[in-house]
């Protein structure tokens, strides 16, 4: 017989148990202090991979790079001769060339361009590199000395380039780090959940139309149940009917009650916003409709005209520090003004008012 003395009762250890949330610690790839210290980018083929495959990760991507680039560049004329003159692999121009290095960078967190000159040292082409092939090398300060490009078939030494021979563009370097950050990677968790709860939504619709069934079969005869199976199979995929002999079949649909699930499709919008916010880049730029009001369009649109302006004015520095051209890159279409414009209207049209009280007016 069980003992069932209240005083043999335990209390449980969820303190221990149970694991909370935490996120991992990380130190930033920098100088080792010893010798050199050499980073390559490692994840740039997953990163690309996401790129070429989500949908909204594209078109946050390239929606960035357009209006960073904006209208184009402004420069003096010998400059904008120069630049006029730069062709890449053949059929660029220098817009375009800017534009495929700033989505490379956003997408990989570095963007590497060969500087050709001619024998006067002035610049005659830029060519863009694929990430994956380089390395970046510094000094045991942490300062850079040299960038090294594999060969994609292996087999050779690594090319050797002197700083001043690279157009480098990192994004959102932290503290020593001797690499940029891909923007990628702060939305990779949300792009899988979403992409699986839509995943997880389509199998129930399609059971919807095509439920999952049971037949108990009468029969333990395996070669009577593959050929039932068969035909089965066969009238279903044509949505044909089927005639089976009574009791030699029971046929079961499996269904869940109408309320027995969850309903994903607030789950998906919430990451989809959130996906968003995170990439910051409004669904309103890409022409979605997400915005209630004209007021709240307007100050989701002017705030991210800050980004791309303070993402214009770090192109225009790197170009002149590297380069050695003075530029300005414009920006597509500024609200600012007609912001300003909107508020004093709104102002005027308050302080006149017809219906409105003054002190003392007894009313």
């Amino acid at each position: 017989m069980p003992q069932t003395n209240i005083a043999s009762t335990e209390a449980s250890d969820l303190a221990n148990a149970m694991t909370d949330y935490s996120v991992s610690s990380k130190s930033t790839d920098a100088g080792e202090g010893q010798g050199e210290t050499k980073w390559s980018n490692t994840k740039w083929s997953k990163y690309l991979g996401y790129y070429n495959l989500i949908a909204e990760l594209r078109g946050v991507i390239d929606a960035k790079a357009t209006w960073t680039i904006g209208k184009g560049f402004e420069a003096d004329e010998d400059s904008t001769f120069v630049l006029d003159t730069i062709k890449g692999f053949g059929k660029d121009t220098f817009n375009t060339i800017l534009e495929n290095l700033i989505r490379t960078m956003t997408i990989g967190g570095d963007a590497f361009a060969e500087i050709i000159r001619d024998k006067d040292l002035e610049i005659i082409n830029l060519k863009p590199l694929d990430p994956q092939t380089i390395s970046i090398i510094v000094d045991k300060k942490g300062i850079l000395i040299r960038y090294e490009q594999d060969s994609k078939t292996g087999g050779t030494l690594p090319k050797k380039y002197a700083p001043e021979k690279i157009l480098h563009l990192a994004r959102n370097r932290v503290a020593d780090e001797i690499h940029g950050i891909s923007m990628v990677e702060a939305l990779v968790e949300i792009i899988l959940m979403k992409n699986e709860a839509m995943s997880d939504y389509k199998r129930v619709l399609h059971r919807n139309i095509d439920p999952m069934m049971i037949y108990h079969l009468d029969t333990d005869d395996t070669t009577q149940i593959a050929a039932f199976k068969a035909k089965v199979d066969a009238a279903r995929g044509k949505g044909e009917n089927m005639y089976i002999p009574k009791d030699a079949v029971v046929p079961e649909q499996l269904s869940l009650a109408p309320n027995a699930t969850l309903n994903p499709l607030a789950w998906i919008q919430y990451l989809d916003n959130m996906f968003y916010e995170v990439a910051g880049v409004p669904k309103i730029i890409l022409g979605g409709s997400g915005e209630f009001t004209e007021a709240s369009a307007k100050i989701a649109y002017l705030a991210f005209q800050q980004t791309i302006e303070e993402d214009q004015l770090f192109i225009e520095e790197q170009i002149g520090i590297q380069l050695g051209i003075e530029l300005k890159l414009t920006f597509p279409a500024s609200l600012e003004n007609e912001m300003l414009s909107d508020n004093k209207k709104d102002s005027e049209n308050g302080a006149a008012q017809p219906n409105e009280t003054t002190a003392g007016s007894g009313q």
